[in-house]
């Protein structure tokens, strides 16, 4: 079988962004297919192309096994709307003449940003494809919940481009059991749908790294950090919340690490200068070798979003799945499938949202009991390894795939 994956965001080893569609694509290849990669150009992404220049606007090459053809059309998580909605709009038109002139079996496309589904919705339409579509995020759900999108007429023609996308789709997968409702919610038989989560690179995380913590922080401190985009969703304010409320009970030997870039971050530098918050640390991003020796000298992770109701059960992210793998307690800031699964296996913490003290008293009650968090930690890794480990869930998006092309 030969596939045509879609994703804008594509990323190898040696980037700082997720590794789900370059795990999935070699198991295609390790399943004996064919996978052809369409991506944009991320600023926390490396495909292995970078030496090679473009010609007619995209370059290609194979990168281990994988073959390539990436756009530029380069995009950043601190760009403006406008600016980041021609990227996403500019991806589709270009993924569509690849539709035509590929030789496919099947088209696979991954969210976000939804318009990603175009190409495949011209492949299934045009070209009779096998089209499979994985929704990451739910739109216009999640903008209209953040205020990111008001605009009634914006959010109408969103809501049609979603219902067409699901709908042109043979199969679809959901990385959460929010996302699969939502699907569901579509009209969408729950034949069609089917959960496959972000997972734990077991590989990376749980080995021997080189263990290593920024300037700033000494080897008796608590470290809790958080890795991933400084974006509005991930409402990282409620972290420099925490810092104040620590500063002011006198808790100097624990460190709050934000490890990542995105829009926000300069906001929070700002604010963390302007009150005096030492006690919170900013890092540039790092490849995920580099994450591994960094988690492997931590203490707790920080699983943090904007207290926004439709994220407590329509979000999958990376960064807790790396946790876990780690074998770092998570400390979570809001409820849904996350908070409950860290509870139930006692591999952490959950608080109430927007409660910077509830915050603050977890994190001193870990300070002060450091064998707690041990069992916490273990406990986490066995989970990670149980349910999450992604060559497993990398052998359930292929059977996925193969299912739908049988059929």
């Amino acid at each position: 079988m030969k596939v045509l994956y879609f994703h804008e965001y594509f990323n190898t080893k040696l980037g700082s962004g997720g590794l789900r569609s370059y795990e999935f694509a070699r198991m295609l290849l390790e399943r004996g297919h064919q996978v052809t990669v369409a991506c944009g150009r991320s600023n926390k992404s490396i495909t292995g192309l970078e030496h090679l220049p473009f010609r007619g606007g995209q370059r290609r090459g194979i990168v281990d096994g994988i073959e390539l053809v990436e756009f530029d059309l380069p995009y950043s998580n601190a760009d403006g709307f406008l600016k980041r909605t021609f990227t996403f709009v500019k991806y589709s038109i270009r993924g569509i003449p690849l539709t035509v002139s590929e030789d496919y079996d099947l088209v696979f496309a991954t969210s976000t940003p939804l318009t990603v589904a175009i190409p495949g919705m011209f492949a299934r339409w045009f070209r009779r494809k096998p089209f499979v579509f994985e929704v990451r995020d739910l739109w216009p759900e999640l903008p209209r919940a953040m205020g990111v999108i008001t605009n009634p007429i914006v959010l109408s023609l969103i809501s049609m481009l979603e219902w067409m996308s699901y709908h042109s789709a043979n199969r679809l997968i959901g990385l959460s059991p929010g996302i699969m409702e939502g699907i569901a919610r579509r009209g969408i038989s729950r034949d069609a749908i089917t959960l496959i989560p972000n997972g734990c690179d077991l590989e990376i995380f749980d080995a021997p790294a080189e263990m290593w913590r920024p300037v700033g922080v000494a080897a008796s401190d608590l470290m809790a950090v958080f890795a991933g985009t400084h974006g509005i969703a991930n409402g990282l304010g409620a972290v420099l919340d925490t810092a104040a409320a620590l500063k002011a009970r006198g808790r100097s030997d624990i460190k709050l690490v934000l490890i990542g870039e995105g829009r926000v971050k300069p906001e929070l530098e700002a604010r963390a200068h302007r009150e005096r918050l030492d006690n919170v640390i900013f890092h540039d991003s790092v490849n995920k070798a580099r994450l591994a020796g960094l988690m492997a000298s931590t203490d707790i992770g920080l699983q943090v979003l904007a207290n926004i109701p439709a994220f407590y059960y329509g979000t999958s992210p990376n960064k807790f799945f790396d946790y876990i793998a780690s074998g770092l307690p998570v400390l979570i800031n809001y409820p849904g499938w996350l908070a409950g699964m860290i509870t139930e296996s006692q591999c952490g913490y959950a608080v109430p949202p927007d409660d910077a003290e509830a915050m603050a008293d977890v994190l001193i009650r870990a300070a002060d009991n450091r064998t707690e968090l041990e069992g916490m930690g273990a406990r986490g890794r066995e989970l990670a390894r149980r349910q999450f480990d992604r060559r497993m869930l990398a052998g359930q998006f292929v059977d996925w795939l193969e299912g739908t092309a049988a059929r």
